[in-house]
């Protein structure tokens, strides 16, 4: 059985800044209308990341096998040949000289909110990047540009292959119409609560509504953990405590892996999405979206201590 998850998303590096205080002491409610503010931030790195950068990633960790799909510049050689050494196919990752990698700027404060702009580069043409041909089990259209995200869902819908909508940071992009168009493609879809709410007030419908016409939603609430949608009726899938989390970033792209993973394996929804939250929680413990390493006896732990559900990668 092809066990390849193709991941279209975008492919970018972060630049992340941590800003030593909170940002709700500086940005003024009654001084928003003319906001200006500057953070000193003595802490600076820059990570690999995109959200089907991150979501393959993880899957990587899982021993699953992500296919990225996305579109890049020249200056992600050594981006690519991270992915490749990794074992990653790397087949649909298109390069092209005259852009930019997709960049994305973050500022993170101590209470773990965040500040983010976005340079698209590269992502601009992702629609031209053609995963038609390449089998799959799963598959998940993840914040991207907005032409290539309806091309993608389009051409895995045609082909019969199953995928996972995650709205994510392109919500801007989507008015009701557009959700409904996804939506109708789609076999899961997954948000957090916030951007459930968005897609409820832009469609006019609830996610209970969706949940019946589709396979599922899953809408995650952060340290509150996730709740499960099937057929209008809702499961709480507790979260795994997590002592010292140091940054949240990415945290969302390794809860996706983790419910595609569980459905590849063919775990029930709930299961997949109890591995989804183990993901999310084992990620906040690290600095960037693509640094931490559990390895997987310590995720089979984690898994099976929490939920005691018994199982193996």
């Amino acid at each position: 059985m092809n066990q390849d998850v193709l991941i279209c998303g975008s492919i970018a590096f972060d630049t992340i800044a941590v800003f030593e205080g909170r940002f709700r002491d500086h940005i003024l409610a009654e001084s928003i209308k003319s906001l200006s503010v500057s953070f000193f931030v003595p802490t600076l790195r820059k990570e690999y990341g995109g959200c089907a950068g991150n979501i393959a990633y993880n899957l990587h960790l899982l021993g699953g096998r992500p296919v990225p799909v996305g579109t890049v510049g020249a200056d992600a050689e050594d981006y690519v040949q991270r992915m490749r050494d990794l074992g990653m196919d790397t087949s649909l990752v298109r390069v092209l000289p005259e852009a930019y990698t997709p960049q994305c700027y973050i500022t993170t404060d101590q209470e773990n909110n965040q500040i983010a702009s976005f340079h698209p580069g590269a992502m601009l043409r992702s629609a031209e990047n053609d995963l038609s041909g390449h089998a799959a089990a799963w598959a998940i259209v993840a914040p991207d540009a907005k032409d290539a995200m309806f091309v993608h869902a389009r051409r895995l819908h045609q082909a019969g292959i199953p995928f996972v909508f995650d709205l994510g940071q392109a919500m801007p992009l989507f008015e009701g119409p557009d959700l409904q168009d996804m939506l109708a493609m789609a076999s899961i879809l997954t948000a957090n609560d916030y951007e459930a709410s968005v897609i409820e007030d832009r469609t006019g419908r609830t996610v209970q509504d969706w949940s019946r016409e589709l396979q599922a939603v899953v809408v995650t609430h952060g340290a509150r953990g996730s709740v499960l949608y099937v057929g209008g009726e809702s499961t709480d899938i507790a979260p795994v405590p997590v002592s010292h989390p140091l940054d949240p970033t990415g945290c969302g792209d390794a809860h996706r892996a983790g419910l595609l993973h569980g459905l590849v394996r063919g775990w029930t929804l709930a299961e997949a999405c109890c591995l989804a939250n183990v993901m999310g929680s084992l990620k906040i413990m690290s600095r960037g979206p693509q640094n931490h390493q559990p390895g997987q006896a310590r995720i089979v732990d984690c898994l099976n201590t929490h939920y005691g559900l018994g199982k193996s990668l």
